[in-house]
């Protein structure tokens, strides 16, 4: 039971690490796509900020450890079914340069392990409607409006300012906005991986197991994540951040417009603005959802010829295909589980 535990740790440090190269893009792709900062520079500092970001706080993390499921029906087997279907998608589409949403895949996961391992009762599917489709269609709406807003008042603002002024002023901004961009993903996607964690230690310990392990290093409820587990996500997710991404952030920088350092302020600002506000409010979101719809948000501010909606047509497809995919994956990886156990 406990090498078991240790597994599901491990998988569930090494997702957070696939998080954070999957999607590093949502914290540099504009920066780096601007020509503000050098990618290797700019990975650094996003791998730094997410650190920082993701020992803020654990609204996010307690939502993931007791919102979908009763910790009872979660034993180690269904964790890892989750975490495994997560990563199999994660890497298909980081593989493809595809910005899709951990955050979806993890909960998608999570979905199908336990229908795999209890039935389609033992989900709590009104919390998915309520934490999860609801955001996935307000949060990169909002994203997207306030983009739209903020890049009109850029406008207006910069209006009598020469062009070459503008765009140096505006790259010192984006240094700004990027630097919050990647504190806003810590604070939000590192939850995830610690929630599951703790789901998985609170299941080892309603198991009777508690003995095996120093009380420090187990959670006395969903409600407390233990430090050893924020501070092992929050530096998996920063060392997977500043390991790169640089199909995903092609995608997210250049793909969907041309965008200028002015542009890129403005999404990076509305994104790291919606993002923060979900993680206050223990919301899982995707930024990935939320920073691509920004993008999309400053290029129709200009003009709607200005998004390329092919691409982001392709995109939403990707989101759609998120959660029922990487729930199909766990639920075929809870089964073979179930034959091996």
């Amino acid at each position: 039971m406990v090498s078991l535990l240790v597994i599901v740790i491990v998988v569930a440090i090494v997702f957070d690490y696939i998080n954070g190269f999957h999607d590093a893009a949502n914290a540099i792709a504009t920066v780096v796509s601007t020509g503000v900062l050098p990618i290797r520079t700019a990975v650094i500092l996003a791998g730094l900020l997410n650190f920082v970001g993701a020992i803020t706080g654990t609204a996010v993390a307690k939502t993931i450890a007791s919102g979908f499921a009763d910790p009872r029906i979660v034993t180690q087997p269904v964790v890892l079914a989750a975490l495994i279907g997560a990563i199999v998608w994660n890497l298909f589409t980081w593989w493809r340069g595809i910005p899709s949403s951990s955050s979806h895949a993890l909960v998608g996961g999570l979905a199908g392990a336990v229908v795999g391992r209890a039935g389609l009762d033992a989900f709590k599917w009104g919390a998915l409607t309520k934490k999860v489709l609801i955001p996935l269609v307000v949060s990169p709406t909002l994203g997207f409006i306030m983009a739209f807003w903020v890049m009109i008042a850029l406008y207006w603002i910069f209006r009598r300012v020469r062009p070459a002024r503008v765009h140096a002023i505006s790259r010192r901004l984006q240094l700004v906005s990027a630097g919050l961009m990647a504190f806003s993903h810590g604070s939000n996607d590192a939850q995830k991986s610690m929630g599951i964690i703790t789901l998985a230690l609170l299941s080892f310990a309603a198991a009777g197991h508690s003995h095996a392990f120093p009380a420090w290093v187990l959670p006395a409820s969903p409600d407390r994540v233990p430090t050893w587990v924020v501070m092992a996500c929050a530096g998996a997710i920063g060392l997977g951040t500043m390991a790169g991404g640089q199909k995903i952030i092609k995608t997210m920088g250049t793909k969907i417009i041309h965008i200028s350092p002015l542009q890129g302020f403005a999404a990076e600002t509305a994104g790291a603005a919606t993002i923060l506000a979900a993680s206050h409010f223990g919301v899982p979101v995707s930024t990935t959802h939320c920073i691509n719809a920004c993008i999309m948000g400053v290029g129709a501010s200009k003009r709607l010829s200005a998004v390329r909606w092919g691409v982001a047509g392709n995109i939403l497809v990707a989101w759609v295909l998120t959660l029922p995919m990487s729930a199909a994956v766990s639920f075929i990886a809870m089964q073979c589980l179930n034959l091996a156990l």
